[in-house]
């Protein structure tokens, strides 16, 4: 009797906690899944902006992008790798080296830390306003500071070698403190002991950041590897506001290139069968970290 009642009980949590998650599931259904699905579905088709009605072609836009459209897609996806590459370096190698700045400075530096993360809660487009004047090739403050210094005036977002640099650095800008914060945390969360034991073996500061912390810091750094890759490699809003994709295609990363195929040539079906290739190539990037970091990353804090 008594292990009907436990088996009913443990049945009636199990109900519960379904019960729970359930509104999330259905969440994540409607607005995540089902768009997925529906944009497997377009990719099928040959939808048209300026046509009133679409049919299936099968394969037809996959083989277009095999095709025609291939050396496109590799220029983008070669823009948009460069442009996370540098804004993951900027944010994990940036974020490590504030935490430890700022993990050595008292309450009155507060205000500074503050400082560094509002950029990330800030709308893209209003700080990509403000860097448009900022890199202004005539008026801008950058090269107002650079004329201090007896140089001459760069064309930031105007010429093909730093037009993508400029959009890198705009990127950074903006996550590196957000990095900060998470680094600040997870070192807070290292046991004294770890150091302590470090320092009677005659451990520098320098020794215990390579040898301590850095290791014990690798979850963290996995999490904010896998993340900023993610949110980088769908870089949009930058992009539109401060160079169009220009000059020359410089900064026309996949996102950009969706979206005009989309709303510039009017094609969806080639915009849904990119975005499939785009969302593959995501799965596929989280899918090979996540197996790496089982066996590299050392989890013990």
């Amino acid at each position: 009797m008594r292990e009907k009642r436990r088996g009913a009980l443990k049945r009636r949590r199990e109900f519960c906690d379904f019960a729970c998650g359930l509104p999330a599931l259905i969440f994540f259904a409607i607005f995540t899944y089902y768009p997925i699905l529906y944009l497997l579905k377009i990719s099928f088709t040959n939808w048209n902006l300026m046509k009133p009605t679409y049919l299936y072609v099968g394969l037809a836009n996959y083989k277009w992008l095999t095709g025609n459209g291939w050396n496109k897609f590799l220029t983008s996806a070669g823009v948009t790798v460069l442009y996370t590459a540098g804004e993951v370096l900027i944010t994990i190698i940036g974020g490590i080296l504030l935490a430890v700045l700022f993990d050595c400075m008292n309450r009155m530096f507060k205000w500074m830390r503050a400082a560094i993360v509002i950029p990330k809660y800030v709308a893209v487009s209003s700080t990509a306003m403000i860097f448009l004047w900022l890199y202004n090739d005539r008026f801008g403050v950058f090269n107002y500071i650079l004329s201090l210094f007896g140089g001459s005036g760069v064309n930031w977002l105007g010429q093909k070698s730093t037009a993508l640099a400029s959009l890198i650095a705009f990127g950074g800008w903006r996550t590196v403190g957000y990095a900060m914060l998470i680094y600040l945390s997870a070192m807070k969360g290292i046991s004294e002991e770890y150091l302590e034991a470090a320092a009677i073996d005659g451990a520098g500061g320098l020794q215990k950041l390579r040898y301590i912390k850095i290791p014990l810091l690798a979850p963290t750094t996995l999490f904010l590897g896998v993340t900023t890759v993610v949110s980088s490699m769908k870089v949009f809003q930058a992009v539109d506001v401060l160079t169009g994709g220009g000059p020359y295609g410089s900064t026309d990363v996949l996102v950009y290139y969706i979206y005009e195929l989309a709303f510039v040539n009017f094609r969806i079906d080639r915009a849904a069968a990119v975005g499939m290739m785009f969302f593959g190539a995501l799965m596929l990037f989280t899918a090979v970290t996540m197996k790496w970091s089982n066996n590299k990353v050392n989890y013990d804090a």
